[in-house]
């Protein structure tokens, strides 16, 4: 339990912090023309403090009947620098009451809480011009495609049912839609941080957010652009590998979030494939100039309803083949599933496989295997693309790292597994 003094040290500390923030944004007033500053924000933070200590003892209406009046002073003076200023923003007010209330969480004992939810606020509150930036990155499209999957994960999610259908019960309605939606999510950080950076931000960063979102996609793209701009493969080559290793740490998180125990198995290989993929293009992009890339990569916004939809329906058929290749072919049946799988995408049988351990943990260095040999077949496949679209001299640099990478994937299971 903490003592009277810490408390009441974290609340003015916690006043402080958000002051910092503020008073920096209005660092160039004059004197005496500020609503509050690093003084106000503190003192406001410990009264919350001392509020809070005080209820304690005399009840909670104390704390209610301070904040409406702190909410009363504050608004009062807000009010007043609207007619002096013209300036209607009222973050500084909604600062100041929520620095009040985290005083007085600080001085009823929830200090980390306190704590954390000071920090959360600073950032936001300096961060107002890169969060501003974001968004009008975004087009009305793309917000709205995000907003209509949010919604029918939100209300649709809950209410199907958690059990299996079909032959095998191979088919779980909760579970398919829910990989779905972790997917997207997955995809729409890396689409939604290339949106935010841009293109022009060069060919390196942009195959690094690409790779989250469809590193086929980003293959192809600059497969043809160097078809076209013969003189950019030199940054385009390492853009397209970036891409195509960033595929390796994506493909471990998915299969350990569904499945932890394949942590442990899938690191070592896919941890060699990354480092194979990401020291070529360390190595071919050192000391060169990073190349801007002037045309968007054409990768749909994962969020798209249909675009979910569409995986969905192709993460269940693969659930079901699954099971019915093993029921007819067995270990063999998943691996030539697998490798057949790879060819178009990843995610589907990943996510298919680690589903499968976490019914029957025999099957967890199987599981391994058909994902590495997944993996291992759609580098094969981008490697193919960058030769054949890009040309000779941009599939020198290509391809050479990529079938590395997926044989020493292979080598690596085989021998372990």
């Amino acid at each position: 339990m903490y003592n009277s003094i810490v408390l009441l040290g974290v609340a003015l500390a916690v006043g402080f912090l958000i002051g910092i923030e503020r008073g920096w944004q209005q660092r160039e007033a004059e004197e005496g023309t500020r609503i509050s500053g690093l003084r106000t924000f503190g003192l406001i933070g410990l009264l919350g403090g001392v509020i809070g200590l005080l209820s304690q003892q005399l009840g909670e209406l104390l704390l209610g009947i301070v904040f409406l009046g702190m909410a009363g002073v504050m608004t009062a003076a807000y009010l007043a620098n609207v007619r002096r200023t013209h300036a209607v923003g009222i973050t500084s007010l909604i600062a100041g009451l929520l620095t009040f209330a985290l005083g007085a969480l600080a001085g009823l004992g929830y200090v980390a809480e306190a704590g954390a939810a000071a920090v959360v606020t600073t950032l936001l509150l300096g961060f107002k011009p890169v969060l501003h930036g974001w968004l009008r990155r975004l087009q009305r499209e793309e917000l709205r495609a995000g907003l209509k999957l949010l919604l029918i994960s939100i209300v649709l999610l809950p209410v199907l049912p958690d059990r299996g259908y079909g032959p095998w019960e191979a088919l779980n309605p909760y579970q398919i839609w829910w990989m779905v939606v972790l997917i997207a999510a997955i995809s729409f950080s890396g689409y939604f941080a290339m949106r935010i950076a841009g293109t022009s931000k060069g060919a390196i960063l942009t195959g690094l957010f690409a790779g989250l979102a469809s590193s086929t996609a980003l293959t192809l793209h600059f497969s043809r652009l160097a078809r076209r701009k013969p003189d950019m493969i030199q940054a385009l080559a390492p853009g397209i590998l970036i891409a195509c290793g960033t595929m390796y740490p994506r493909m471990l998180l998915v299969g350990s979030f569904i499945s932890p125990q394949l942590f442990r198995l899938l690191l070592l290989p896919a941890g060699l494939m990354t480092l194979i993929i990401y020291g070529a293009a360390l190595w071919q992009g050192w000391n060169r100039r990073d190349t801007a890339v002037e045309e968007p990569a054409p990768i749909g916004n994962p969020l798209e309803l249909m675009a979910a939809l569409r995986f969905g329906f192709l993460l269940a058929a693969i659930m079901l083949l699954a099971e019915a290749l093993k029921d007819a072919l067995g270990e063999v049946g998943i691996l030539l599933l697998a490798a057949a799988s790879g060819v178009a995408d990843v995610d589907a049988i990943t996510l298919s496989l680690a589903r499968m351990t976490t019914h029957d943990a025999g099957l967890l260095q199987l599981a391994t295997a058909g994902i590495i040999i997944a993996s291992a077949v759609n580098s094969s496949v981008k490697a193919v693309l960058a030769f054949t679209v890009g040309g000779i001299t941009l599939g020198r640099k290509v391809v050479a790292p990529l079938v590395l990478a997926a044989a020493t994937g292979l080598l690596v299971v085989w021998l372990l597994l």
